[in-house]
């Protein structure tokens, strides 16, 4: 390579101003890969919902039975299979779940983030594409999901697809084919996670913009506006016809009450009359936006200035994201069951909106003192944990006993980092410290930080302190499931049913452990045992903020209760 091509390559000027589209695609991808990806096959899938999605896509795998999602034996109803499908198919390619629970969402946030690229470039310029992916790469949620094996990933690329190909229509004056891929992929993200429609909210400030900011010539082609639900109902089809022939054919009521919860009860029921995760209306306005969504968020009170301004004058590129985000904001914030990763999918749009105004945003003095004493903060924290853990502080000496983990040394070089950070940017533009700061902080957590949580973050330990008690070709049965124990157990493994009651759990298990001397009983400590004896119990440590405790044969109490006839064993046997 010349020198030349050298200096190109490490310009300066082309990154701070980012008006080369080539160099700006390389670098997007190296800084995109680097921060989402560092860190695969350091960790294992850790709780609440990664073991669950990694042991599905196993039992895919090793079992055969690709269609119904099945956990420890037992269908799993709670999702469609479509990212239990991803994770399954990179598990096929490697042999590794460590390796492949992580590559469907950071494979789907990669292409995030240039789809948001994309329409910077499009509707205004490469600069403001280059910026916007940055920015959202920057952002504190969206790198977090990007790193974590949950649906929201995926699903906010699907969304994000949606979005892309429903703006490559609206603001080109009619661009049908991408409004029916749009629409399409809306219909993949429905059966992913249920709401991949929500990019068809924004038809809503699109017919408002109709009505009363109309242009001279606006889209027309009635019929094949109504070829996009055609699209979007295609989509859905493609899992919903062979689910509901595959069920008919079954003539097995568990297969219909599968059929049932996940249409209805997973559905409409979830949304309007949930069960748990419930939060007041203004939760993410107050619990999730405020950090999740930073450094954007500081940035509001000077975006809306701009934003309005763009409504005055009918700029579409904005009003129609804008409108977009405040419904699907509106969409959450209505149900009672909330948490934070379902507003995901609202950011790349947001980050889209905000960089057009990131020159002047950025250049008001408060903002960038208020970005910066952010950092200090952080550093000031991290620093002064580090050294009272290393210098054995009486209040950290015990929680290094209550949690088995010693994290001041990363403690101190995150908080080392923000230093540098602030250093760095003091007698610049301080809004430069957290561009600093966040992709180091995200490089130290995904490996030196993988490393220190994962032993506590699996149930490796209290599994090895089973295999001490018991003989190789031991059977196990867990009462309070925990996916995680099935994931990691080399014992074949039986539960007794996830939502089944725990007391008809133990008169399953006291039965199950009655027909071979080889079984054993794995449950966590609790004082309302039924039909075993506490007193008899093998302690086998903490994990997953329990205390776990093993029954032999002779923790049995001699008499028990049946459980009712509708609860089952349910077996995975590991290959």
């Amino acid at each position: 390579m010349s020198i030349n091509k050298i200096a190109y390559w490490f310009d300066l000027y082309r990154f701070k101003s980012g008006y080369d589209h080539k160099f700006n695609l390389v670098w997007l991808f190296v800084f995109a890969v680097t921060i989402i990806f560092i860190g695969i096959g350091l960790r294992e899938p850790w709780p609440a919902d990664e073991p669950r999605f990694a042991q599905v896509a196993r039992e895919m795998v090793e079992t055969g039975q690709w269609f119904f999602p099945m956990r420890g034996g037992e269908l799993y109803p709670d999702k469609p299979p479509v990212f239990m499908w991803s994770i399954a198919v990179f598990y096929w390619l490697f042999g590794s779940i460590k390796i492949a629970f992580l590559l469907p969402s950071a494979i789907c946030s990669v292409i995030t983030t240039f789809l948001v690229y994309d329409l910077g470039r499009r509707y205004w310029s490469a600069q403001v594409g280059w910026r916007a992916a940055l920015l959202l790469l920057l952002t504190i949620q969206f790198t977090l999901q990007a790193k974590t094996a949950q649906i929201d990933a995926m699903l906010c690329c699907w969304v994000t697809i949606g979005c892309y190909g429903l703006l490559r229509h609206l603001l080109s004056d009619g661009n049908w084919r991408w409004y029916f891929i749009g629409c399409f992929f809306m219909g993949i993200g429905v059966i992913t996670k249920g709401v991949g429609f929500l990019p068809i909210l924004m038809l809503l400030p699109y017919i408002l913009l109709r009505i009363f900011q109309a242009k001279d010539q606006e889209i027309q082609g009635s019929w094949l506006w109504a070829g996009g639900i055609l699209a979007l109902l295609a989509a859905i089809m493609l899992w919903f016809i062979p689910m509901l022939l595959l069920v008919e054919y079954s003539n097995n009521p568990v297969f219909e009450q599968y059929r049932d919860n996940i249409l209805f009860k997973q559905t409409a029921t979830r949304y309007a009359n949930p069960w748990h995760h419930i939060k007041p209306f203004w939760y993410y306005f107050v619990a999730v936006i405020p950090l999740f969504w930073l450094p954007i968020c500081l940035m509001l009170p000077w975006l809306f200035k701009h934003w309005k301004h763009a409504i005055c004058i009918a700029d579409r590129r904005i009003i129609l994201p804008l409108g977009w985000i405040v419904l699907v904001l509106l969409f959450f914030s209505i149900s009672p069951g909330k948490r934070g990763v379902y507003i995901l999918p609202a950011l790349p749009m947001l980050a889209l909106i905000t960089a057009p105004y990131l020159d002047e945003v950025l250049s008001n003095k408060w903002l960038n003192r208020l970005i910066w004493i952010i950092i200090v903060i952080i550093a000031g924290v991290f620093v002064s944990l580090g050294l009272a853990g290393l210098l054995d502080h009486e209040a950290l000496v015990k929680f290094e006993t209550k949690f088995h983990i010693q994290p001041w040394g990363l403690c101190l070089t995150v908080g080392i980092l923000a230093c540098f950070a602030t250093i760095v940017s003091f007698k610049k533009a301080k809004f430069i410290s957290w561009i600093i700061f966040i992709p180091g902080l995200w490089i130290l957590y995904s490996t030196w930080g993988y490393i220190l949580r994962d032993p506590i973050k699996t149930p490796k330990i209290i599994l090895a302190n089973i295999a001490q008690q018991v003989p190789q070709d031991s059977e196990l049965g867990i009462v309070g499931l925990r996916e995680q124990f099935i994931l990691f157990s080399p014992f074949k493994t039986t539960h007794f049913g996830y939502h089944t009651p725990q007391n008809f759990q133990f008169m399953k298990a006291w039965q199950w452990q009655a027909d071979s001397n080889k079984r054993y009983v794995l449950t966590f400590k609790k004082t309302d045992l039924t039909c075993f004896n506490n007193s008899k119990a093998i302690e086998l440590g903490r994990a997953h903020n329990r205390d776990w405790i093993l029954f032999t044969e002779e923790g049995r109490l001699p008499e028990c209760d049946n459980p009712p006839d509708d609860v089952y064993a349910f077996t995975f046997q590991p290959k």
